[in-house]
């Protein structure tokens, strides 16, 4: 009778270490999905190089996002988003946080008359999740998804000004920080120094930092907590600007930025990267 190899507790124990784990298959789709909305259409060695995983385990993932919609493949190979996943897009206008954005931005157009987005920290990205844009033939040409650097863009400023110094420390610190028009800001001393006035004034300011000719200022949104959720900006042409209309831009958004907090004060946190321990330190 020959012998017969049965498999021991141990040895099912290694194979079952060896397949990925559903959390890992889970972030493998979910950082397909990410890079894809933030980069465009990929190859799959493009996808491996930046997620960092092997060819063999994205190709698995991505077959099963291709099959339930959520990505294409298209004729050159490449990976690109599906009807699945833009189709979910349309509810973006049916979140509460959108909801109450869409008061407080009719009452900020009807005083102002210039361009109002609401905007969400994406790791080291502020990035646009609503807006509504001013009647002004000139205007910031912008849309829903729209990136710059946080350490850059006034809304990105003022949502970092809530979050702990060692938080900054960890992501700006020996980093060169030049922003989207070539301005260097002088280390994370500099940062510093701008997210403390932000904390100080209740408001962070761009001027000319993310596009020629724009002026940018942002204020926070919280929760109940005192969380910052958001940041509620206005992006204003500088030739349309003047010391006397800042002040009353500046003082309209902070009153609209105290009025929204209320709305959506129930909210959990929900920042990407963010942690929801954190507590915003502005100036009351």
């Amino acid at each position: 009778m020959s012998d017969v190899a049965v498999p021991t507790e141990a040895a099912a124990g290694e194979r079952e270490s060896r397949r990925p784990s559903s959390s890992a298959g889970v972030n493998a789709a979910l950082g397909v999905l990410e890079l894809l909305v933030a980069r465009g259409p990929q190859t799959l060695a493009e996808l491996a190089r930046e997620l960092g995983l092997a060819k063999s385990t994205l190709h698995r993932v991505c077959s099963v996002l291709v099959q339930r919609a959520w990505v294409i493949r298209d004729e050159s190979g490449r990976y690109e988003l599906g009807v699945r996943a833009l189709a979910s897009g349309s509810r973006t206008a049916r979140l509460p946080i959108v909801v109450a954005f869409r008061s407080i931005a009719a009452e900020l157009l009807t005083k102002h008359d210039e361009t109002v987005c609401l905007a969400a920290l994406d790791g080291d990205d502020s990035v646009f999740v609503a807006l509504e844009e001013t009647s002004h033939p000139v205007r910031l040409v912008t849309h829903v998804g729209s990136r710059t650097p946080a350490f850059a863009s006034a809304s990105g400023r003022v949502i970092l000004a809530s979050r702990p110094s060692e938080h900054i420390v960890g992501e700006y610190g020996g980093r060169p920080l030049v922003t989207p028009t070539g301005r260097r800001l002088n280390g994370l001393a500099e940062l510093n120094e701008i997210l403390e006035r932000a904390r100080q004034e209740g408001y962070a300011e761009n001027d000319e930092e993310t596009a020629i000719g724009l002026y940018a200022v942002s204020v926070p949104v919280r929760n109940a907590a005192g969380v910052t959720l958001a940041a509620l900006t206005m992006c204003v042409p500088t030739s349309r600007m003047s010391p006397a209309r800042h002040g009353r831009i500046v003082e309209d958004l902070v009153a609209s930025g105290g009025r929204f907090s209320e709305l959506v004060s129930w909210l959990p946190a929900f920042t990407v990267g963010a942690d929801v321990s954190d507590r915003a330190t502005l100036a009351r």
